[in-house]
Order: structure tokens, then C-alpha cells, then sequence
């Protein structure tokens, strides 16, 4: 019974402090930046339709308020995108992050923050001088506080976020991000119903609970799934009778998606570029005779491609055979049926690639589901219900799922061995 409630005790103390964090950064979000004149930023975006609908999408509803925290975990989620990119290519950074000792990890911290507080100046400029069209009374003195607020804003969220990793529940950045995909959701919703009265059947309602369902069995399959390399040390294979066993007990599970959403991300910001190029009137109009059917075509395979591309780069980055091979051989540890060095390199390199293919053919099949249905079924807006944010909301709740389960155990270690 003690152990329960001790268990139950520490699982609420955390479970109300990151509550409580996300409720601060969620009303901080809604707290105005002094100087800005949300009078003229709501009359400008009731006259540009473009602009309300990509500030609808953020704020989830037709008004827009530019608030401290307006700029929120994003900052810090371009950075660590940036430095994962700089650890692949980064020999020296690259052998920090691999050694894993306090100081290491403290050192990529650090420059992760660093290039955090750059991407937040960089986001609050350019958020500062596009201001310069919609208010009347704009000034430079005004775009330099505008800057100062909403920097220091992303750096309290990131300090505030790291307090929900140490000592709350779950991870504060992922947490942050799947805070404000879950309160788009009723705003999807009801876009979705208003925009497609007219085209719902019992067909269309199917095929979205069908888009739904495979999407979610699918992400927890690509996020949970992997394939398993039996290992046995050098010690084990003295014994036998105990090889089976050894086969079993240690292994290394190499899963299918090893890049997360980093492919998606990547190939949205590469295709996404000729349409901003395209908003901003950098580019003169064409007149083309264009079928926008096999131009969505072809848009649809070369999304497939980049992903599969994408995650096949990626997942080179994350993991390296040969790493791998010379730290099974330092612990003398060996592959069934495979000779330790260039043989267990060859062998990891070439598994490496299949788990990859499945793994990244899944991934762009998912991605591209929702585009497949929405033409298919004639609904639109469905774009919206993304693979990218499936695949955070899933990878979130599994790894609640994972603290609380590793609570639960610490929990009951450290009573029995007290």
C-alpha cells in the first residue's frame, strides 16, 4: 500500500507541475506585447484573406493576438533540428554526443540554446518589420521592443519547458507542441464540417475514420516497431547451453523509423518554398494551360520520393554501422554467425537499409493518405489532420506511457533495496 501511494503521490506532484507550466505558457500566449496596436493588425487581416487564414491556423480562431510567448517552443524546435544536422556532419560534436559524459552533453546543450536565441531574434525580426504594412504608427524603436519581447518571451518558454523535463511528466518541448496541435483540433473540426456540409455521405464519414484509424495504427507501428539483432558476449559463448537464452536476453532493436518526423519536415519546407516564393510576388505570373490534376499528381510523388530520400539520409546520420561495430567488439560482444569488424559493419549496413525502406515507405505512405482521401472523397481542409502531427501526438502518449511505467518500477526499487 506504501508503495502505491508513493507511486500515485510522485505521478501527480509531476503530472501538476507540467499542468501548471503549460497553463502559464498557454495565458502568457494571450498576454499582449506592449506598443502593438491589435485595432489595425485585426482590421489588415480581415482585408487580406491569406494572412487570416495562416493566422487561423496558429491561433484557432479568426483573431490574432501577439502575445509574450507568441513565438513559443519554435525557436527551440528549428535549433535542435539544426544541431542534429551539424552533429551528422560535425566529427568532433558528432564524438561529444557519442561518449555521452556530463560535459559533452552540457556543451551541445549549450550551443542548442545558443542557436535557440539566434532563430528567435531572426523569427522576431521578421515578425517585427512585417508589422511595418498593418500598423499605421509603426517605428523602428517599436520593431526593436517588438523583438526584445517576443525573444525573451521564446527563452523563458525554453527555460520553462527544461523545468517540465526535469521535474514533471513527460518532455516539455514535445509536450508544448502536442498542447498546441490538440487545441487546433476542434478548430480543424469545425472548419472541415463547414467547409463539406454539403459533400458528407456515409462514404465520406467512412473513409475519414478510416484515414484515422490506419494513420494512428500505422504511426504506433513505425514509433513502437522494430527489428530485433540478437547479440551474444564473448563470455556466453563459453557456455553452450546457454547460447538460446543469450540470443534472446540481449539484443539491439533497430527500429523501423529511426528519423521521426524529420523527413516530413524537411520535404514540406523544400516544396513549400515556389508557393511562398510565389505569395511574396517575387516571381512574374505565368499563364500556362496547367491540368492542376496531374500537377497535384505529380506534387503527390515527388512528396513520396523526398520522404523516402529524406529518411533514408537521415537515418544514416542517426546511427552508423561501423560505430556500432567497434563498440561490440570493445565489449566483445558479437552477432550470431557473424565475425566481428568488417563482416559485422557489412551485415549492420546492409540491415540498415531494408528496416529503412520499410520503415520510410510506411512513412510517405501515411503522409500521403490524407491527400489521397481528400481528393478521392472530395473533401477538403482534410490536409490539416497531418501525418506529421498524428505522429507527435502518438510519440508523445507512448512516452507518458513509458515515464509513468519507469516511475512505477524506480518506485518499487527503491523501497525494496531502502
Amino acid at each position: 500500500m506504501r508503495i502505491n501511494k508513493d507511486i500515485r503521490d510522485t505521478i501527480l506532484k509531476r503530472l501538476f507541475i507540467s499542468l501548471g507550466i503549460l497553463l502559464l505558457i498557454r495565458v502568457g500566449t494571450f498576454l499582449p506585447v506592449p506598443g502593438i496596436n491589435h485595432t489595425d493588425l485585426a482590421f489588415y487581416l480581415q482585408r487580406h484573406s491569406v494572412t487570416k487564414n495562416l493566422i487561423s491556423t496558429f491561433s484557432g480562431d479568426n483573431t490574432f493576438v501577439i502575445g509574450l510567448f507568441t513565438l513559443n517552443i519554435f525557436p527551440y524546435i528549428n535549433a535542435s533540428i539544426l544541431v542534429q544536422l551539424i552533429l551528422g556532419f560535425s566529427p568532433k560534436l558528432s564524438k561529444l554526443q557519442k561518449e555521452g559524459d556530463l560535459a559533452g552533453r552540457r556543451q551541445i546543450n549549450r550551443l542548442t540554446r545558443f542557436i535557440t536565441l539566434a532563430w528567435a531574434i531572426i523569427q522576431s525580426f521578421s515578425l517585427a518589420f512585417y508589422l511595418k504594412q498593418v500598423l499605421f504608427d509603426w517605428n523602428y524603436l517599436l520593431a526593436i521592443e517588438i523583438v526584445v519581447w517576443l525573444t525573451t518571451g521564446a527563452m523563458i518558454v525554453l527555460w520553462l519547458s527544461e523545468l517540465i523535463t526535469d521535474y514533471g511528466l513527460g518532455n516539455g518541448a514535445s509536450l508544448l507542441i502536442y498542447t498546441n496541435i490538440i487545441s487546433s483540433l476542434p478548430n480543424l473540426a469545425s472548419k472541415i464540417i463547414a467547409e463539406n456540409s454539403e459533400n458528407f455521405s456515409i462514404s465520406s464519414i467512412l473513409g475519414i475514420i478510416l484515414l484515422i484509424f490506419v494513420s494512428l495504427y500505422g504511426i504506433v507501428f513505425l514509433q513502437e516497431g522494430n527489428r530485433i539483432i540478437p547479440l551474444l558476449s564473448s563470455k556466453q559463448l563459453n557456455q553452450a547451453s546457454s547460447q538460446d537464452s543469450a540470443a534472446t536476453n540481449n539484443y539491439i532493436p533497430l527500429r523501423f523509423n529511426q528519423a521521426g518526423v524529420m523527413p516530413i519536415i524537411l520535404t514540406t519546407a523544400i516544396l513549400v518554398v515556389p508557393n511562398y516564393i510565389s505569395n511574396l510576388g517575387l516571381l512574374p505570373p505565368i499563364n500556362l494551360p496547367i491540368n492542376f490534376e496531374s500537377l497535384k499528381f505529380v506534387y503527390w510523388i515527388g512528396y513520396f520520393l523526398l520522404i523516402l530520400a529524406f529518411s533514408s539520409f537521415y537515418s544514416t546520420i542517426v546511427l552508423n554501422p561501423k560505430d556500432i561495430s567497434d563498440q561490440l567488439q570493445k565489449m566483445a560482444v558479437t552477432i550470431p554467425g557473424i565475425r566481428p569488424g568488417v563482416q559485422t559493419t557489412f551485415y549492420l549496413k546492409q540491415l540498415m537499409k531494408r528496416v529503412t525502406l520499410i520503415g520510410a515507405t510506411m512513412l510517405a505512405i501515411l503522409a500521403t493518405l490524407p491527400n489521397f482521401i481528400e481528393s478521392t472523397l472530395n473533401i477538403t481542409s482534410l490536409n490539416g489532420l497531418s501525418t506529421t502531427s498524428l505522429l507527435i501526438l502518438a510519440g508523445v502518449v507512448l512516452d507518458l506511457v513509458r515515464e509513468v511505467k519507469n516511475i512505477y518500477y524506480s518506485n518499487i526499487y527503491n523501497n525494496i533495496y531502502q
